[in-house]
């Protein structure tokens, strides 16, 4: 079991590096990353933060070998808890753990709509659409600020032209550009294109999600989940040649790693009718952490299951026991996390998963997951290269 490293060793504590860097106008409230000289970053004219969806720490060693993000790789970090993007990505995009921005994996519950959403298109289990105006939900459901209106620097964020203007995307971009593409090339381009255009100090992030895709569909081992990582490196090399006389420094890291569950490591919550008695609200979180809502007077009853039944399956733990031992973040948690993490939540353990379905939701085969705590998951590379001086 991986545990994130809050205490200088996360992509919470990269953060707060950065926000030192781009002149944040108050320090994020943990440590610095370590090993990290934030004149390293400072000094620099531009600042680039590639974010790539799914890339796992060992999945680079294992594939990158020679290549130009493993010729630039500077350490290993962990992820967060849940390492997920839901949770991952809100903390590259506000600066912030889990334990403040509260959102918690791909199925939440919200309070406020009384009501379960998928967190990044803001959109309720099943079918349908909230009826909200553009904008509204994340100004009712988000509580925290953007990182790039923490920073002094220009800002921009460059991601697929399919998510770039949605609700999620928009809040979190804040006062920044923002900029979409479509393809592999026109992600580098188009943040070439912005350092050159910038006559001050910038700061750009840009994310890449084919990786994930490809990994839940076909597994990590599959030949195309290689193929896409040896475009997307080489098309990193490219991208240093080719902003070799900027003065940049270009960070690369991922949001989590991925492993495969197989279909008989994968459980249906159906199969498991005397479980779903004793559950108030339909499963949330996600396959490898899963946040249960429980009956108050079954809430017995569901323990024992658990624990007979998928003891060696999944650890069992109270959503109050893992706030209080710093699952999600260190620090003062934001008081609605509790409300989103359910009465229990269960890890999974090895490679196995928990999944239950509702009416109108599509349903779809995963072998690729993430979220838990095993060290593929967990564990993420930080690759940082020079360019210029």
């Amino acid at each position: 079991m991986i545990r994130p490293d809050y205490a200088g060793g996360s992509i919470v504590n990269l953060m707060r590096t950065l926000g030192d860097a781009c002149g944040a106008r108050q320090p994020l409230p943990y440590p610095p990353l370590r090993n990290l000289k934030v004149s390293l970053l400072g000094t620099a004219r531009n600042i680039v933060l590639l974010v790539i969806d799914g890339l796992g720490y060992d999945y680079l060693l294992r594939h990158g070998a020679g290549g130009a993000l493993h010729r630039h790789l500077h350490s290993r970090l962990t992820s967060v808890f849940p390492s997920t993007t839901a949770s991952a990505v809100t903390t590259y995009l506000s600066g912030l753990a889990p334990q403040q921005h509260a959102l918690t994996g791909w199925h939440m519950y919200f309070s406020e709509l009384d009501a379960i959403a998928a967190v990044l298109p803001l959109r309720p289990r099943g079918a349908g659409l909230f009826d909200a105006l553009p904008g509204a939900l994340p100004l009712q459901l988000f509580g925290h600020a953007p990182f790039v209106d923490r920073i002094a620097r220009r800002a921009t964020i460059v991601s697929p032209q399919s998510i770039a203007g949605s609700d999620f995307n928009l809040y979190h971009s804040g006062r920044a550009a923002v900029r979409g593409y479509r393809t592999l090339a026109e992600l580098f381009g188009q943040v070439e294109a912005r350092l050159r255009a910038s006559a001050a100090p910038t700061y750009i992030y840009a994310y890449y999600a084919e990786l994930d895709t490809l990994a839940h569909i076909h597994g990590v081992g599959s030949d195309q989940l290689a193929a896409q990582f040896a475009q997307l490196d080489a098309a990193f090399g490219d991208f240093l040649a080719t902003i070799a006389d900027t003065d940049t420094v270009v960070l690369a890291c991922a949001d989590h790693g991925f492993i495969d569950s197989p279909p008989e490591r994968q459980i249906e919550l159906a199969q498991h009718p005397e479980l779903a008695a004793t559950l108030a609200r339909p499963l949330c979180g996600e396959r490898r952490v899963v946040y249960c809502y429980v009956k108050p007077d079954k809430e017995t009853r569901f323990v024992d299951y658990v624990q007979d039944v998928l003891g060696e399956c999944a650890d069992l733990y109270s959503g109050s026991e893992l706030i209080a031992q710093g699952w999600f973040g260190p620090g003062e948690a934001d008081p609605r996390l509790a409300a989103r993490i359910g009465d229990y939540v269960l890890v999974m353990r090895e490679n196995w998963t928990l999944r239950d379905w509702v009416e109108g939701e599509k349903r779809y085969k995963q072998l690729g997951v993430h979220a838990g705590v095993s060290a593929d998951e967990m564990h993420v590379p930080f690759v940082l290269a020079r360019c210029g001086a």
